[in-house]
């Protein structure tokens, strides 16, 4: 091979592993009328974002200029409200929860969790909610395995590597909620050492329960926040006794009542930092290096219509948007 081929793919090779590892565009557009969800990002920079109102899943492959391709058709293996969305890359899976709330354009279902190709959206399991739960949000273990929060019950379900069902992993009244919602909503996994979770309901206190050697529940600990939380809709560790809170306010007055919120755990309480403010219901985002990224659902356009509001609009844009992390 001459020296000038030589040079020529070593900038070809460059530019590949630069543009593969390069941070994704601050703004990227979803489908029209998606009405997200909830937003998961492969190891590759491809985001996932579920719709609660199609029941499907968009996919945004890396580039420049991402284009959002409907990767899991709507209603697909019987997916209603799309709710957490996590990639296993590993296991070339894609899960979802699906829920039954109803707003959706597709048939409803009895709330489960999911599983797709990660590749090609085919179909390739569903797991019933035991007791007629609710499945929520979902967070993976380095072994594999799934625990799944139940927003009807106070409970952080598991799905272990093969397993054929959801089994309870940890079940305590310490888990549960005021409102109608008696039970979880988000959902992560600081470091393999504990599970973070919050309640439906507006709370000022996130929930922590530890996570042994041996995969086992411990104990649940109330990390207090300084102020009341605006219905933490998804939860994600960033750093080690760092975490991101979504906070939707799906329940609050008015729809620009979000944020998105650093949270530093300091033993049993919660330090708070905003990243950004006056949102329309950001149920959820994901974190990449050293940005959020992030949704705005939208919900109040479906579920606070009244008599004589006339039909759902259409053509309603979203998108992903992102914001810097603070440094410190």
């Amino acid at each position: 091979m001459t020296r000038a081929r030589t040079l020529l793919l070593g900038a070809l090779l460059a530019y590949v592993a630069a543009t593969a590892s390069a941070a994704p565009p601050a703004v990227q557009a979803l489908p029209d009328d998606w009405y997200p969800e909830s937003v998961a990002i492969g190891p590759d920079g491809a985001f996932y974002v579920g719709s609660w109102r199609e029941g499907a899943v968009a996919r945004l492959k890396p580039g420049v200029a991402p284009k959002a391709e409907v990767l899991v058709q709507p209603g697909a293996n019987g997916l209603a409200n799309g709710q957490g969305v996590l990639v296993d890359a590993k296991r070339r899976a894609l899960w979802i929860c699906s829920g039954n709330s109803g707003f959706t354009t597709v048939p409803q279902t009895p709330s489960a969790l999911k599983r797709y190709d990660l590749a090609t959206g085919a179909p390739h399991a569903s797991y019933a909610m035991p007791d007629n739960g609710y499945c929520n949000d979902l967070a993976q273990d380095a072994r594999g395995n799934l625990y799944v929060t139940d927003s009807f019950h106070p409970r952080v379900l598991k799905l272990a590597p093969g397993a054929a069902a959801l089994a309870v992993w940890k079940e305590d009244p310490a888990l549960a909620g005021p409102g109608p919602y008696k039970g979880l909503n988000g959902i992560a996994i600081d470091g393999g050492r504990d599970v973070y979770v919050s309640l439906v309901a507006a709370a000022s206190y996130v929930l922590r329960i530890g996570l042994g050697a041996d995969g086992n529940a411990g104990e649940v600990t109330r990390i207090e926040a300084p102020r009341v939380l605006k219905n933490v809709d998804a939860i994600r560790a960033w750093k080690p006794g760092r975490l991101v809170l979504f906070e939707s306010n799906a329940f609050g007055e008015g729809p620009y009542g979000g944020q998105v919120t650093v949270a530093r755990v300091d033993g049993a309480r919660l330090g708070l930092q905003t990243v950004v403010a006056g949102l329309n219901d950001p149920s959820s985002g994901a974190v990449w290096g050293n940005r959020v990224y992030f949704i705005e659902s939208k919900y109040s356009l479906l579920t606070k219509r009244k008599d004589g509001d006339g039909p759902v609009p259409t053509g309603v844009p979203f998108d992903i948007q992102s914001r810097a992390l603070p440094a410190r």
